[in-house]
């Protein structure tokens, strides 16, 4: 999504009535059909005592110059304000960047991942909170992303990247619609796709997103999707007990000789 004509802005409208006190639901559908809700749009307003474990202690480890990528509502530009450091946040959603600037928060861009470049500066930290990794969409724009940050980025930069593991863990419960989301992996998998390689839209009141694809990856397909980018997975942060969702920090790799 590159620009989102104002019917289409759903995510961006759930967060502005969450704002003025009004609270809804935003759906999701799947391009098979397939629908669920989201957590709601509190939840890109929760202070950072309420945050999950996982991103508790990602956070602790941004530091220079930050780029928050999907930044929602702000709630991590806001934290990030208010250690000092200097944030820049970036939506695609015009009414997110609204309620960012109405939340105070200092340096919001209407901007879409596939827009980023040196023109915004070089960043020391890289924040994908929400999963947003998952904006990706797909391996081969992941590989693309991956190389642009390298190059907008300092030498010792790291990237907070949250990611969704698309599969049922050993031993784990079966979960509603485990079934239909096999289905749909082993689809993906006979059309050529990654199993998480998912093609979805956001519903909310009148409001409908265009589709648009989201990456869903285990944390060894991560690993591998990051191989020749400049980057490598340093290091894994769990919530306890750990869950489908995870926080990858990665890390520049040092040059060859």
């Amino acid at each position: 999504m590159s620009k989102l004509r104002p019917e289409q802005d759903a995510f961006g409208a759930a967060m502005y009535d969450c704002l003025r006190g009004h609270s809804g639901w935003e759906i999701v559908e799947r391009d098979d059909g397939y629908i669920s809700s989201s957590a709601g749009p509190e939840a890109y307003f929760k202070q950072y005592e309420d945050w999950s474990e996982r991103q508790r202690k990602a956070i602790a480890l941004a530091r220079g110059r930050v780029l928050d990528i999907g930044c929602g509502a702000g709630r991590v530009l806001l934290h990030l304000q208010g250690r000092g450091l200097a944030a820049v946040g970036i939506d695609v959603s015009p009414l997110a960047v609204k309620v960012c600037r109405l939340r105070r928060a200092r340096q919001v861009l209407r901007m879409s991942l596939t827009q980023l470049s040196r023109r915004l500066g070089v960043f020391d930290t890289v924040v994908m909170f929400g999963a947003n990794f998952g904006l990706v969409g797909n391996p081969r724009r992941a590989r693309w992303v991956l190389r642009r940050l390298h190059a907008m980025t300092s030498d010792d930069a790291r990237i907070l990247a949250e990611g969704h593991d698309p599969y049922p863990r050993p031993g784990a419960p079966r979960r509603p619609g485990d079934r239909q989301h096999l289905a749909y992996h082993a689809a993906n998998r006979a059309a050529g796709r990654m199993s998480g390689q998912v093609r979805i839209r956001i519903r909310y009141q009148r409001y409908a997103t265009p589709y648009f694809e989201w990456l869903l990856l285990s944390r060894e397909e991560l690993r591998r999707i990051v191989v020749g980018t400049g980057w490598r997975v340093a290091r894994i942060i769990e919530s306890k007990p750990p869950g489908s969702v995870y926080v990858a920090v990665l890390e520049k790799q040092e040059s060859a000789g």
